[in-house]
């Protein structure tokens, strides 16, 4: 087992990164206290570890709460359903929720954990590649609005992380693929060295190899971490690792949440976003081959599907962003592969001209 910390002060925690993790009943007794426990999970992830997490927390009062699995039930509708358990069964300040899932259980989990009774423990428990690797870590929570991804949520810090490798094992394909977005998200804004080795071993993470997976994760988890504790509300770098997020939530919301993943979305958003910074004289041409040839080689798609969104659109949805500042548009590009630029106010011409190039192409 691996363990990383994400330092704030008091709020410090670490993440725990191995194999059979949910099963050592002794590392969940380090973070819960409470004898009050409301696991929260979904219809996928229910059947396969939910027996263990709840043998795993031992004899303690715990109620569990299965909700359907989607983008789709990312909503205060679902917030609403975890606080109506909480009171029905008369959880107090003290009781902790583990959050067992992706990343909408985890969001969803914090959010509600942040709002009970203005805030009561949670623990994450991630068990895909995207929600180890990114969502799990930060303390971001929240839910989707019909208008805007993330629109609505908190900053709240989870008790621990506990990110056990071996269930990925039963991830499908396709979220495998889109936590790989982020994966390589970490190489592009801040490690290049990184971004090279996952050129080099994309395969082997493709095609889950247990040391190649691993090494991802903590080198992601420490670059997150780092990122975190430098700037824990998103006043200055941490707004880097967005890179490709304010194409991609103008995508997931365009389309449909659950059309496609967050971290395809995120994937097309990112060849977004190198394409305006190769427009703008940054990244050369060479570097967008790269990107994009690495991102087609982890299984996710680097475009839309014709007519799926206008270049209109797409800025239209993209004005409903969390780094605009005045009702103007500030993006995440690239000035190289490694290097990320802070929030920068882009004209919305050359962002459209852009968009209508590659929407056309």
């Amino acid at each position: 087992m691996k363990t990383l910390n994400v330092e704030l002060g008091d709020r410090s925690y670490p993440i725990y990164i191995g194999r059979e993790l949910i099963d050592r009943a002794e590392l969940l007794a380090r973070h819960v206290s409470s004898q009050q426990v409301l696991l929260l999970t979904n219809a996928t992830v229910a059947p396969l570890y939910l027996a263990r997490v709840n043998a795993a927390l031992g004899d303690r009062r715990i109620e569990q709460l299965i909700l359907p699995d989607g983008e789709a039930y990312k909503t205060l509708d679902s917030a609403a359903e975890i606080w109506d358990r909480l009171l029905e069964r008369r959880f107090s300040r003290n009781a902790t929720l583990v959050a067992l899932g992706g990343g909408v259980i985890g969001d969803l989990g914090g959010f509600a954990a942040a709002c009970y009774q203005r805030g009561i423990p949670f623990v994450q428990i991630p068990t895909t590649l995207l929600a180890q690797v990114d969502s799990s870590v930060g303390g971001k929570t929240g839910v989707n609005h019909p208008r805007g991804k993330n629109m609505i949520g908190a900053f709240y810090q989870p008790l621990a992380v506990i990110a056990d490798t071996g269930t990925l094992c039963t991830l499908p394909d396709r979220e495998l693929s889109a936590g790989l977005a982020e994966v390589i998200k970490y190489g592009l804004i801040r490690d290049p060295a990184f971004f090279e080795w996952i050129e080099a071993n994309i395969k082997a993470l493709v095609q889950r190899e247990p040391e190649a997976l691993a090494h991802a994760i903590e080198q992601s988890c420490r670059n997150k971490a780092a990122v975190v504790a430098a700037d824990e509300r998103e006043t200055g770098v941490r707004a880097t690792l967005n890179l490709g997020h304010t194409f991609g939530h103008a995508i997931e919301t365009g389309c449909g949440y659950g059309t496609y993943l967050h971290g395809e979305a995120v994937a097309i958003g990112t060849c977004m976003a190198a394409r305006l910074s190769h427009r703008l004289g940054w990244l050369g041409y060479d570097g967008v081959g790269r990107i994009e040839s690495l991102l087609r080689s982890a299984g996710l798609p680097t475009q839309l599907e014709p007519g799926q969104l206008s270049a209109g659109r797409m800025l239209e949805l993209m004005a409903v962003d969390k780094k605009n500042v005045d009702g103007k548009l500030r993006l995440i590009l690239l000035e190289g592969i490694g290097t990320a630029t802070l929030p920068l106010e882009i004209d919305s011409a050359t962002v459209e001209a852009t968009l209508t190039e590659i929407l056309s192409s």
